[in-house]
């Protein structure tokens, strides 16, 4: 059961270490034309329509089902308010990596909970380890470019990504043996992360993948809300 679990939650997470190379290959193999400007943009809004989907197919649904209505509410404002300090103080510096930020604040909690499911369900864990690992390829492309932009060099991107992939085995190890006899503690994070993730969803990330004349890349955002959908009819 646990070589299992450490195996899932490596696929889920090597998908952020993938959607980096694939965006440096992109970026570096590929003309510089309006048709690649289109299709960076389409992903960019298909990746926020996963993130989107997360916060209220996954996230959200975790924190109503242990949380009374106050609780869920300070959680889901304390995310807000603190990815808003976080945002400003980031972009005072230049930097832009709200992509990056919203991307961990997904992955980490959803990782969690696929700890927790596999010690109840290892059939379900099977299918949401999919669905993460699914949701992290878009959403490392798009960070990966939003560092690159901020001056970060692709070598050193990639080692980041590289070392986050392993975030996903971490949080299923803690969800596992730590988390899934503290429900709440999770709904909280769940919540918590919620909060956060919308804020730079609706501040950064929606804006930027925003095309003018263009209607492809909204259509990108309903592809990837689609994916949630499936991915939570599956599991």
């Amino acid at each position: 059961m646990l070589i299992k679990l450490i195996l899932h939650s490596a696929f889920a997470g090597f998908t952020v270490f993938l959607g980096g190379i694939l965006a440096n290959f992109f970026n570096h193999h590929i003309k510089e034309t309006p048709v690649k400007y289109e299709i960076i943009h389409f992903l960019m809004s298909f990746g926020a329509g996963i993130i989107l989907s997360a916060i209220a197919l996954v996230l959200i649904p975790t924190g109503m089902e242990d949380l009374s209505l106050s609780e869920m509410a300070f959680s889901f404002i304390l995310g807000t308010l603190v990815f808003l300090f976080i945002d400003r103080y980031l972009s005072k510096k230049g930097g832009q990596t709200a992509t990056l930020l919203a991307m961990l604040m997904d992955f980490i909690p959803e990782a969690i909970a696929l700890g927790a499911v596999f010690a109840i369900n290892p059939n379900m864990g099977t299918l949401l380890a999919v669905f993460i690992g699914l949701q992290n390829l878009p959403e490392a492309f798009n960070a990966y470019r939003d560092m690159v932009q901020s001056g970060y060099s692709a070598q050193k991107t990639l080692i980041i990504f590289f070392f986050l992939s392993f975030c996903g085995i971490l949080g299923a190890l803690l969800g596992h043996f730590v988390l899934r006899d503290f429900p709440s503690l999770t709904a909280h994070l769940m919540t918590f992360a919620s909060g956060g993730i919308l804020y730079l969803l609706i501040q950064e990330i929606i804006p930027e993948s925003k095309l003018d004349n263009n209607y492809i890349t909204s259509l990108g955002a309903s592809l990837g809300f689609l994916i949630g959908i499936v991915g939570e009819k599956l599991i």
